[in-house]
């Protein structure tokens, strides 16, 4: 076995609170582009298995790999360096990989936090771990220090290498390596198994958001021709006939995302597909087009029903601009999901409060609602470390969770979670939206069961992950 890539469990996530997970599409990339350079790959879901480490490392020590990778969020990170931590223990000699946005941001902090482990990928990682594999395989004099985009272990020290270009033509990537997953086992629906990613990049800079700071300021894009190849293939491969397209922002380019469906139709696909778009890129011409060919349902961050917010998250887009989106949608026959994010610091409780009630006044079919989370590398996680009002729990960094130190602005931690509780109560307890929308009922009598009367089971995290 050439190269082992690994999805942790996430015992913090929604969906595995529920007992559900998702195809881990970043893993599935890696090993695409592994595979086209002739290594032999095998794929481990753990948050799929639910083995644990010590399992999860003897599995692997049979494999006796070159290389281990394993992918770390935030709310993982923790738990893959213990997975690291139990295969190196068995396999002294195998090269150790991290990646992800975690370590990509905090690439020498992860490194530090664990001796066992060798290489932290940063940033975008396909040719990363192509150009590191090979060079590890034929033992290179020079090795790690001519790999650009990692940083990595040498003795004693510690070091960084020049970052790595973005990937310029995204058609030239292969597509994910499905055939490594097994998708019959997944309990979730069918868009979120076929997920796709038609772009990369986001020009916004939004002060919550670390995408830009990922995958580039510039929106790359794959063409309408690459991007109906691959729904092809979800459709005929694997039967996958719902596909959510998990861009940051799929209508950048409205002519491309036009051309995406006139493709779609050209060649006849029955399919049904999930977008996402910031409010003030919708019209409704390209959303007529976009549902006569499959679309189904589209998701705008709206995030705040406060303007002085909005500006504070430098979020550029109105409060009109997002009445206009959702109306649009609906008048073309789209179900609409709409995200808020509660607890921005400088936000009051009356602000969170206007948050709920514009909610509920735009009525989109689902709403999500979060606690502000500062990731690290977003530009408001910079700001709230230098002023010491964070706590770096990253076991806590669930958007379900305050990490932020509320005391210091004038409010309280448990005030936020309030706050989030009752968004979701009163959005999904009204009359008129239960009455509309009749499968929620059970989900609505479900989660008050398991927030009042068997309280180990958060609100947002059954409506979440099933109105999703």
């Amino acid at each position: 076995m050439g190269v082992v890539l690994l999805n942790p469990q996430d015992k913090t996530a929604v969906k595995n609170k529920l007992g559900l997970s998702l195809p881990p599409l970043n893993l599935m990339y890696l090993a695409a582009s592994l595979e086209k350079a002739s290594f032999s790959v095998k794929i481990i879901d753990d948050d799929l298995k639910r083995w644990g480490y010590e399992k999860i490392a003897k599995i692997i020590e049979k494999l006796n790999p070159l290389i281990v990778g394993v992918t770390a969020t935030t709310a993982t990170i923790k738990s893959s360096l213990e997975y690291i931590k139990a295969i190196k223990s068995l396999l002294p000699d195998v090269l150790t990989v991290i990646g992800g946005p975690h370590p990509t941001f905090l690439p020498l902090d992860t490194l530090k936090s664990l001796r066992e482990l060798d290489v932290v990928v940063i940033g975008e990682g396909e040719e990363t771990i192509t150009e590191l594999a090979e060079k590890y395989e034929r033992k290179d004099k020079k090795g790690l220090e001519e790999v650009r985009g990692i940083a990595y272990r040498t003795g004693s020290r510690l070091k960084i290498n020049r970052p790595r270009p973005l990937i310029k033509d995204l058609d030239k990537l292969p597509f994910p390596a499905r055939h490594l997953i097994p998708f019959h086992e997944y309990e979730t629906s069918n868009e979120e198994a076929g997920g796709m990613i038609t772009s990369r990049g986001c020009v916004y800079s939004c002060e919550y958001c670390s995408s830009s700071l990922i995958m580039g300021k510039k929106f790359r894009f794959r063409s309408p021709e690459n991007v109906v190849d691959e729904i092809e293939e979800l459709v005929y491969n694997y039967g996958l006939h719902d596909i959510a397209f998990l861009d940051d922002t799929f209508m950048l380019h409205r002519r491309r995302a036009q051309a995406i469906a006139d493709e779609i139709k050209a060649r006849g696909i029955d399919v049904s597909f999930v977008t996402s778009s910031r409010v003030d890129m919708v019209k409704r011409s390209i959303l007529e087009k976009l549902k006569s060919a499959g679309m189904s349902t589209i998701y705008y961050g709206v995030e705040s029903g406060s303007q002085r917010i909005l500006d504070l998250m430098k979020k550029g887009i109105t409060l009109q601009q997002a009445k206009d989106a959702v109306k649009a949608a609906k008048s073309v026959g789209v179900d609409v999901i709409a995200s808020f994010i509660l607890g921005y610091p400088g936000e009051t409780p009356e602000e969170m409060d206007k948050t709920i009630d514009f909610s509920i006044k735009l009525d989109p079919d689902y709403s999500q609602y979060s606690i502000l989370t500062p990731f690290p590398g977003t530009p408001i996680y910079y700001k709230l470390k230098k002023d010491g009002l964070l706590e770096e729990d990253w076991d806590k960094y669930t958007v379900i969770h305050p990490v932020i130190k509320y005391e210091k602005l004038g409010l309280s931690k448990e005030l936020v979670k309030r706050k989030l509780v009752k968004a979701y109560f009163k959005f999904y307890s009204r009359p008129s939206y239960l009455l509309k929308h009749t499968h929620m009922i059970k989900v609505f009598l479900e989660t008050f069961y398991r927030t009042y009367i068997k309280p180990n089971l958060p609100f947002r995290d059954v409506i979440a992950s099933k109105s999703a």
